[in-house]
């Protein structure tokens, strides 16, 4: 599967009327790691993001990632975490 994620974080951002700024300077606040607008559009553009920080993200824009299991009698849904 290849998404880009950039654009992806980006579109997500924009419906909630953030810029990629704020949600740097949000995730330092959460995580106490230094992040910066280039620092995360960076490991975006490389595709380094961690999931704890893929969740921490979610979790600042309201979202939820949800992992399926296919199986043969439907799909099971599980949430993270």
């Amino acid at each position: 599967m290849d998404i880009n994620i950039k654009n992806f974080i980006k579109s997500l951002t924009s419906k909630n009327g953030m810029t990629l700024t704020k949600l740097a300077k949000l995730l330092e606040e959460r995580t106490g790691k230094h992040y910066t607008l280039a620092s995360l559009t960076s490991k975006m553009k490389i595709k380094s993001l961690s999931l704890y920080e893929a969740y921490l993200i979610a979790d600042i824009l309201d979202y939820k990632i949800k992992f399926y299991k296919e199986s043969s009698d439907g799909r099971e849904e599980i949430f993270f975490p």
